[in-house]
């Protein structure tokens, strides 16, 4: 008997990120804990469940020949790894102080997501050659500057809200606005700009940014029923949101994503002959782009994004207080 999958877990009918997080309309009590056995963990993860990715989508022998395409996947994946497993490190508190189960249950759902994508992404670069034994110092060592200076600031926010004010909703709008919604895009741009040069690692983004879709929206719902019930709740929750998107304007995470486009802007040149003619969003071919318009193009899918959810859960307001539009 073949499983019937919810569309949005499957691997061939899910939408892409950009579409999904802002247009499905999902909830804590419909992602629970059976939605996530069968059409996550059965569905989505089938026959990639280990590496992300399945044994056609393979790591071409240029991903582990040294230079600046290697160089720079190794980067984009070491940092993407330590932010996964730092959010899965904070998603704990969510779990913990999740007010009601069907929310307890959802976060832990999203909890092994955020761990499983932490999982892939540092495994591939074994799969790139990196010595296993030396993965995790590896990993350390490129990461250390980013996650002092992007993550451990932005994810402290969240920590402060949820743990130390004892506001739940206030670290959901933390994680799913500022986050998980400013994050997300490069995930999207990943997929996209490896999909002839790396099909593992562009296969890896896929399926992160299926799980992203449900984090987003699932989040986005928790918000809305809130603030519906508690319109008194309003202005902590925009005070919240500005001060999120205040800090994250002042953390650099330009310079670090930067870093690896120019190094990826660099070995894309030479496998001009594997890319060809292929358009990394319509209209664009991905040789004629450069590190700085693919930087500025992921940041207008954050805005366009971020501006669609916060409609949804009735903040319109926010959009031109945040300059979303």
């Amino acid at each position: 008997m073949t499983l019937s999958l919810p569309p949005e877990t499957d691997w061939d009918q899910a939408p892409g990120l950009l579409d999904g997080a802002m247009n499905l309309d999902l909830s804590a009590q419909h992602c629970d804990l059976p939605y996530w056995f069968s059409g996550v963990a059965q569905g989505t993860l089938r026959d990639r469940a280990k590496t992300g990715h399945t044994i056609a989508e393979t790591t071409p022998e240029r991903m582990c020949a040294d230079g600046p395409l290697r160089d720079a996947q190794i980067l984009e994946l070491g940092c993407r790894s330590v932010a996964e497993e730092q959010g899965t490190r904070v998603l704990a508190y969510y779990v913990a102080n999740a007010t009601s189960i069907a929310e307890m249950d959802f976060f832990a759902t999203q909890l092994m997501d955020e761990a499983r994508h932490s999982m892939v992404f540092r495994n591939h670069l074994i799969e790139m050659g990196v010595p296993a034994g030396e993965l995790h110092s590896t990993i350390a060592a490129l990461s250390a500057d980013y996650k002092r200076e992007v993550l451990d600031p932005i994810l402290g926010f969240a920590v402060r809200a949820v743990r130390d004010e004892g506001d739940f909703i206030g670290g959901v709008a933390v994680f799913t606005i500022i986050i998980e919604g400013v994050l997300a895009p490069a995930a999207e741009l990943s997929e996209r700009k490896w999909s002839l040069i790396d099909p593992a690692a562009s296969a890896i983004a896929r399926g992160a940014a299926i799980d992203e879709i449900r984090h987003l929206t699932v989040g986005s719902s928790i918000v809305r029923e809130y603030l519906l019930a508690h319109p008194e709740y309003r202005p902590r929750l925009m005070d919240i949101i500005k001060r999120g998107r205040a800090l994250w304007d002042e953390i650099p995470d330009k310079k670090y994503i930067l870093e690896r486009e120019h190094l990826f802007q660099e070995g894309m040149h030479q496998y001009a002959d594997v890319i060809g003619d292929y358009e990394v969003w319509p209209g664009q071919r991905l040789l004629e782009t450069t590190a700085e318009e693919r930087y500025a193009t992921a940041e207008a899918w954050t805005d366009k994004m971020a501006a669609a959810r916060l409609a949804y859960m009735g903040l319109d307001e926010a959009v031109e207080i945040l300059r979303l539009t």
